[in-house]
């Protein structure tokens, strides 16, 4: 798709040099998203090969149905902020399945699993594509998102917690209690692995704003070094292959990377022909509320997939539009990650879910959805509420000079 539309664009275009110039600013563009992808993903697949994320998940000792609805939303929250939302759900579930015997309670927690994932990823810019993508095109700038959107991303998870508390399938659950987790070896100096790795995603941030440099040059330095660090300890143990970068890159998920390469290429033709700014004007002359349009936007990103429509919003509205910060690109990367929870088809984390507990789109359209709209309507509310009104909310967010300007 993305090579037939740069080849329409080509010949649509004024001169081929014009289309060849276009492509190679898009190329450079989506390249640096695509490096970011590649190198998380394989940060994510070590700490994951050496059991690191037993360390979160061990902790996880209550068999209380209400009180396990909780933990599994809070812990899937956090972790989502720092991995993504499908390594995220991929983990969880993963998980769940040595915590729960399946049953209709164990498919509800997947789903909680779902929406804690993407309301998890909206808040900080590592934490979903979307916001990685808003971030690294200076939509939006590290604390500022995260002062702002995590009021709001709590209270899209709260409010379907709080309403899926009181359903029968919860209440009425009775949990074996000897039903004890399966117990996998972490590796040898497995939490090193994880406290590196972790770290690694961590640190992009503060690297951006240290050095300037995009990125996806601090998530290949924390790589780099993950990949030094392992290579060091598993030295000579030609049995711990699978447990160092060159194995790990062979089981990440190239599929996904070259999906995201033609989709944004795809957008950036589109962008490049005039097409998106057309849309822009329709939709301005048409909704007046750029709120409006974002929310528009977080609906549509439960059928249409987030990171195109994500892309195409950043093609049709730039910085003189609506500068860095605004209530727009916060609220499109609030909307476009959590919007997705109201469909199980909505999100990568969804479809992840579907496929591993093999469960059907009409289910999670009558047991879910209703909560996940209605989480996803209170964090919108939460997040006009702060900014028009005269609320003043404490922050525990410390405003270092060096980063404050990430």
């Amino acid at each position: 798709m993305a090579v037939s539309l740069w080849a329409v664009r080509s010949i649509g275009a004024p001169s081929t040099d014009i289309a060849v110039s276009e492509l190679t600013n898009a190329s450079a563009e989506v390249s640096e998203i695509v490096f970011f992808l590649f190198g998380a993903m394989t940060i994510v697949e070590i700490v994951d090969a050496h059991q690191g994320f037993k360390l979160v998940t061990d902790n996880i000792t209550t068999r209380k149905p209400r009180t396990l609805l909780w933990v599994i939303g809070l812990v899937t929250f956090f972790l989502s902020s720092v991995l993504d939302n499908l390594t995220t759900t991929i983990l969880m579930v993963s998980l769940l399945r040595k915590l729960v015997p399946p049953s209709e309670f164990r498919k509800l927690l997947g789903a909680v699993v779902v929406i804690a994932a993407n309301a998890g990823g909206a808040w900080t810019p590592i934490g979903a594509v979307t916001t990685t993508m808003l971030w690294m095109h200076g939509q939006i700038s590290t604390l500022k998102t995260m002062k702002d959107l995590f009021v709001p991303s709590a209270v899209s998870l709260a409010v379907p917690l709080a309403l899926m508390s009181l359903t029968s399938e919860v209440n009425g659950y009775e949990q074996d209690s000897s039903n004890v987790m399966a117990s996998e070896q972490v590796a040898p100096r497995g939490q090193l692995v994880f406290f590196v790795g972790i770290g690694a995603l961590i640190f992009v941030p503060v690297f951006k704003a240290l050095t300037g440099l995009p990125p996806f040059m601090g998530i290949l330095l924390g790589l780099g070094v993950l990949w030094i660090l392992t290579d060091s300890i598993h030295y000579g143990e030609s049995e711990k292959q699978k447990l160092k970068v060159p194995q790990a890159l062979s089981r990440i998920d190239i599929q996904g990377v070259l999906f995201f390469l033609g989709i944004l290429l795809s957008v950036s033709s589109l962008e490049a022909a005039g097409i998106l700014q057309e849309l822009a004007n329709y939709l301005d002359a048409h909704i007046p509320s750029s709120e409006v349009i974002a929310c528009a936007i977080g609906v549509v990103s439960a059928i249409i997939d987030n990171v195109p429509l994500v892309a195409a919003t950043m093609g049709m509205y730039d910085l003189t539009s609506f500068p860095q910060d605004s209530q727009f690109w916060q609220l499109i990367a609030y909307c476009a990650s959590t919007g997705g929870s109201m469909l199980i088809i909505g999100s990568a984390a969804g479809v992840a879910f579907m496929g591993m507990e093999k469960v059907d789109f009409f289910w999670y359209l009558r047991k879910v959805s209703g909560f996940a709209f209605a989480g996803y309507v209170a964090g919108i509310a939460a997040y006009l509420a702060i900014h028009n009104l005269p609320i003043s909310l404490p922050t525990t967010v410390v405003q270092f000079p060096l980063i404050s300007g990430s």
